[in-house]
Formats: structure tokens, sequence, C-alpha cells
């Protein structure tokens, strides 16, 4: 079963921590997990200050620059890994270097029917 970890970390303040990973260490981990079959993808995300969210509703589109929400944390990225079960999943998260600083979302991916 496939299942996306999502990466959750205030961008202020990403990398000023004790624990802080540094970019090195989170590509040699992905590199690992790629090599040893574990995981099917993944990408670290630009600022959220990049981002453009986009909504229809009743026919009309709004554009609104930037994340929706003020959050603490930021969407900063995700892993996609094919793992057995939710617990294999959550120890795949628990490796995530971002993890010490941070938080991991786990969430199975749901299969459209198309």
């Amino acid at each position: 079963m496939k299942y996306v970890c999502l990466v959750y970390a205030d961008e202020q303040d990403q990398h000023g921590q004790p624990d802080s990973p540094e970019d090195a260490e989170c590509h040699a981990f992905s590199q690992g997990q790629l090599e040893a079959g574990r995981m099917v993808g993944g990408q670290a995300l630009q600022p959220v200050a990049t981002a453009t969210t986009v909504r229809v509703r009743a026919g009309e589109v709004s554009i609104t620059d930037g994340p929706f929400a003020e959050t603490r944390e930021q969407l900063a990225g995700f892993y996609l890994i094919e793992a057995r079960d939710l617990n294999e999943a959550i120890r795949f998260a628990q490796q995530i270097p971002p993890a010490r600083v941070g938080s991991i979302e786990v969430r199975p991916v749901r299969d459209l029917d198309t």
C-alpha cells in the first residue's frame, strides 16, 4: 500500500534548532530509501511564500498568493512510500530527519477508480 509522509516544519526556524537536519542529511536519507526500494518518490517544497491557492466556488475561480491558513508549521515536503501497513509507514516516518524539529503526517494514498 502507498502512503504519503507529509513533512511539516516551522519555515522560519527550520534550520535554526540544535537538532535541525541539514539538506545533505535529508538527501542522503532519501537516496538510501530510494535505493532500498522503500521510497517511491518525494521532494522538498519551495518556501510557503511561493505558494498559490486556487479555489473554484459556484464556477468562480479565486486565486490567492501564499498559503490559506496562518499556521505555526508549514508543509515543507513529502515522501511517497510503499509499506505493508500503517505501522511500517510510521516506522519509516520516525526516521525522516525533519521529524526531530517538525512533524510528519502519515496518510494512506487513495486509489481513484478512473
